[in-house]
């Protein structure tokens, strides 16, 4: 791409900004209604289906006895680990949960809101491997991370920096969290996610925020995220618990998901896996509240299906899509802000497969109403490896989602009907002065696809959508400057980061 070409769509990227359309805005407010699909009455049979679940079977809550003293106070009945909720009691303590709050960004600028119509990208979560055209699938180093971190930061179609990219394996496992949130602070200047695998992880990453924010702000407001998994079926593990506990009680926000693969740790059926979620969930959100009543947190889903002709799990299929929607309306019910699906596949490489079955569920995210969409980008092989190539592509298919939401705008100078007068019958509209008015901001820009002619793209070297991104992510990487930084509190978080790992030998399990 010429520098021309480059300077042209990054003036008509801010120029939306600034009317609150396209892309780089710090989160997109959607101008479409979510989509709905099942009705009053069968809504209602999937709340008392829930309800009848947590009442008569319960969920386990193992090695936090501060949850069950919880839960005991709240008027569950705790037997061993065993919990079981009266009907109605979660959705009771949920509602001193926000439905809406702000998630502040070290620059003021890229501080996003959650909850209602906003809609928030962030990348892909948890991949131990990586992989590229060049060097095929490897384990995660933190050169990896430090990389994806980078790309997302460049790229005007992302709002959240994300949290465990891809697992840095050349790090030890008790002490990679420092390297990983210190990364999102001193690369990207946009919000960001800490580590839930282990409750002094947890409570290190805060304390990270209360060098670089100062321990007042964080104590009042939300600067970091923590993304905890039910052990489906109907078990929290301590582990998790002890985490998002750590997360309410430092006012900061729990992301509360249970990762369902139908026909293994739920029922095969759509329906039952969305009972076996809205409990789960439910279970994990109100959690938060009674560690601290108010803390915000996010209803999260991952519904997700499976071959069961192989055990493989699947990615990127319908069943789980249109789970989603239903998904959707039963968090809008609760009134609690949604994660919900992402760009899923089961690919191994960034080709058509990936590509149809990313488009399927992130559709399924922005109709349902998704507030947070985490794996936005860079999801391949069941999220077992994290892609350049499809990074870029997923970034792609996130700008053209900013169009999307944007909606139809209507008003006089929207319906053109001046420009049919000024034109004319069998006349071109190229050069009339309402084309000449928006021509530099009425349709999205693509970063990725080929829009030549044919005998064009053969002479430039017929390359495909994958060989493009790998092109574009090291042009990206390549351009990449940090976002200016206090230098006063980077040092401060070094010596936090160096205290820290100085305090331990290394673990590697």
């Amino acid at each position: 791409m010429s520098d021309a070409k480059r300077s042209g769509r990054q003036a008509r990227q801010v120029e939306r900004a600034k009317k609150g359309g396209g892309m780089g805005r710090p989160y997109i407010l959607r101008n479409i209604p979510t989509y709905d699909v099942l009705s009053e009455e069968n809504l209602v049979r999937i709340e008392g289906a829930a309800d009848r679940v947590l009442a008569e079977t319960g969920i386990e809550f193992r090695d936090d006895p501060v949850a069950l003293e919880h839960w005991r106070r709240a008027g569950a009945q705790v037997d061993g680990v065993l919990v079981k909720f009266p009907p109605g009691m979660l959705r009771e303590i949920l509602k001193s949960a926000p439905a809406t709050f702000t998630q502040h960004a070290r620059n003021p600028a890229n501080s996003v809101e959650i909850g209602g119509k906003a809609v928030v990208f962030a990348p892909a979560y948890g991949s131990p491997f990586v992989m590229d055209l060049d060097r095929g699938r490897r384990f995660g180093t933190l050169e990896d991370f430090h990389n994806f971190i980078k790309l997302a930061q460049s790229s005007p179609n992302f709002h959240h920096s994300g949290g465990t990219i891809c697992e840095p394996t050349d790090i030890p496992v008790n002490k990679r969290h420092l390297d990983m949130v210190l990364a999102h602070m001193t690369l990207s200047d946009r919000p960001f996610m800490g580590s839930v695998t282990a409750e002094e992880r947890s409570e290190d990453n805060i304390e990270m925020c209360r060098v670089l924010f100062g321990a007042e702000f964080v104590d009042q407001n939300c600067v970091i995220l923590g993304n905890v998994n039910v052990n489906s079926p109907l078990v929290w593990d301590g582990t998790m618990t002890r985490s998002l506990r750590a997360y309410a009680r430092a006012g900061q926000a729990a992301v509360v998901v249970p990762f369902i693969l139908g026909g293994a740790m739920g029922p095969v059926t759509n329906a039952g896996g969305i009972v076996q979620s809205l409990a789960e969930t439910m279970a994990g959100c109100a959690l938060t509240q009674l560690e601290r009543k108010g803390a915000p947190v996010i209803f999260g889903n991952f519904l997700s299906s499976m071959s069961l002709r192989s055990g493989s799990p699947t990615f990127g299929t319908p069943e789980p899509a249109i789970g989603s929607m239903v998904i959707g309306q039963l968090a809008r019910r609760l009134n609690l802000p949604l994660r919900c699906s992402g760009n899923f596949t089961t690919s191994k490489l960034p080709d058509g497969q990936a590509m149809m079955e990313a488009t399927m569920s992130m559709m399924a995210a922005v109709h349902c109403g998704a507030n947070f969409i985490l794996h936005s980008a860079g999801f391949l092989d069941g999220l077992l490896s994290m892609s350049y190539e499809k990074f870029m592509m997923d970034a792609d298919l996130c700008g053209a989602l900013h169009a999307y939401l944007d909606g139809v705008k209507i008003s006089d100078d929207e319906l053109a009907v001046e420009a049919f007068a000024e034109v004319g019958p069998g006349n071109h509209f190229f050069g009339c002065s309402h084309t000449m008015a928006h021509y530099e901001t009425a349709f999205w820009d693509t970063d990725l696809s080929d829009n030549e002619p044919f005998e064009k793209w053969e002479a430039a070297g017929s390359l495909d959508a994958g060989q493009r991104a790998n092109k574009l992510w090291k042009k990206r990487l390549a351009e990449f400057e940090a976002p200016a930084m206090d230098i006063a509190k980077r040092e401060a978080l070094e010596a936090f980061v160096a205290q820290k790992k100085g305090e331990a030998g290394d673990a590697w399990y």
